[in-house]
């Protein structure tokens, strides 16, 4: 089969690979009919997510249609259309039975204390290979795959397998509630579902910042209150809007590859641009640019310190954006001293997916509004290479498989 493999930083090929094959009892084999590239998959090609195994196929997203069942798969059969949760779960252990899927003990073959166990990871998340393909292995697939009502599209169930759950997580973990003014950071496609999750978990303002003019357009078109980096400073301007108080919660959705503005009165300074740089040498060691493409980020810890800085006191703070393991740059005295809650991690996507299909289900949410690109596999790579450029208009790139 066909399948986006990596290779090397800044080295993915669409390669033929050997089909997958049950293993396990418990796996299922699923016909992928769409998947998608999303920002993590790109620090995997960029160098900020290290520790990469050569051959590893990408994507953590996908749906399809079951086409082969283990023994010990009891609630799915060939033929049900199924969403895929980005992280991988058993189902039966005390994590997944308390909805902390993604801190399950068993399916990280590095052991209960590796963490996340997710498709198309490095090294320390498996590696499990991943969605990228025309079909895929499965593991846990009773936990691991979701069933979608009929009256969801393939296009619509893409966006749940990873995005929208891992916004309402953020919104979650950022303990949005009635009334409360929200900020996100960032207006890629989980910042927008970040927006949609917020308001719909009872935030009464919804502010965003970015710098690229498309996704703060897609924002607006949400009527949340956008802030332009590269025009204002983020900060100030936050705390403008909010009487000099700053917001009540954060969601930050850029993680280790934000970017420094390039322009306007928040500009860095030259010492925090060496410190920055500083960052991104150390989390990305292995990094190799190829001119404008595949560049990590040139801000890494930005977002964080634009987080603590913008928010009131006794706010909090839910951080869904990618840090690699060993990042370590966060202001924590400042966050300390102003009685801040901060919550982060990786999304219990099997837990709120069955309840996100209710909604699209029922027409109260359509999610494929944030699709700008359909593309087919063949188109992978350069879909790859234009979505790593930032270029405007380039929000989420859906793969039509079948």
């Amino acid at each position: 089969m066909k399948a986006v493999v990596w290779h090397g930083v800044g080295d993915i090929r669409l390669d033929e690979v050997p089909d997958p094959a049950i293993r396990e009892p418990s796996d299922a084999i699923v016909r992928i009919t769409r998947s998608a590239i999303c920002g993590t998959d790109l620090h995997m090609v960029r160098g900020t997510m290290p520790d990469m195994v050569s051959g590893t196929v990408l994507g953590h997203e996908a749906v399809g249609v079951v086409e082969e069942v283990g023994a010990g798969v009891r609630g799915f059969r060939p033929g049900d259309r199924v969403v895929v949760p980005s992280t991988v779960g058993c189902g039966t252990c005390s994590y997944c039975r308390a909805g902390y899927y993604a801190q399950c003990d068993n399916a990280n073959p590095n052991g209960p204390a590796a963490g996340t166990c997710f498709f198309g990871g490095p090294k320390s998340t498996g590696p499990v290979d991943g969605l990228q393909a025309e079909y895929a292995r499965v593991p846990y697939a009773s936990t691991g795959l979701v069933p979608i009502p009929d009256e969801v599209s393939d296009d619509q169930a893409i966006l749940l397998s990873d995005i929208f759950p891992t916004a309402w997580f953020g919104a979650k973990l950022a303990e949005v509630g009635r009334g409360d003014t929200v900020l996100v950071l960032g207006a890629g496609v989980v910042g927008q579902f970040a927006v949609e999750s917020a308001k719909r978990q009872g935030a009464g303002r919804v502010l965003v910042v970015d710098g690229i003019d498309s996704r703060l357009e897609k924002a607006r078109e949400q009527h949340a209150e956008v802030i332009d980096f590269n025009r204002e400073d983020p900060v100030a301007a936050v705390k403008d809007l909010t009487g000099g108080i700053g917001v009540d919660r954060v969601i930050e959705a850029v993680g280790v590859d934000a970017e420094r503005p390039a322009d306007g009165p928040a500009v860095v300074s030259e010492d925090e641009a060496a410190q920055f740089d500083r960052e991104r040498d150390e989390a990305a060691p292995d990094a190799a640019p190829d001119g404008d493409q595949w560049v990590p980020g040139d801000a890494p810890s930005l977002a964080l310190r634009w987080a603590v800085d913008a928010v009131a006191k006794a706010g909090s703070i839910g951080v869904i954006g990618v840090y690699p393991a060993g990042f370590d740059r966060f202001p924590i005295g400042d966050a300390m001293n102003r009685n801040l809650t901060l919550k982060m991690g990786n999304c219990n996507h099997r837990r709120y997916i069955p309840g996100l299909l209710r909604l699209v289900a029922t027409g109260t949410i359509d999610p494929t509004a944030f699709i700008t690109q359909h593309e087919p596999p063949s188109a992978a790579i350069d879909a790859y290479e234009t979505f790593d450029r930032r270029e405007d208009g380039w929000l989420k790139t859906v793969l039509d498989v079948a």
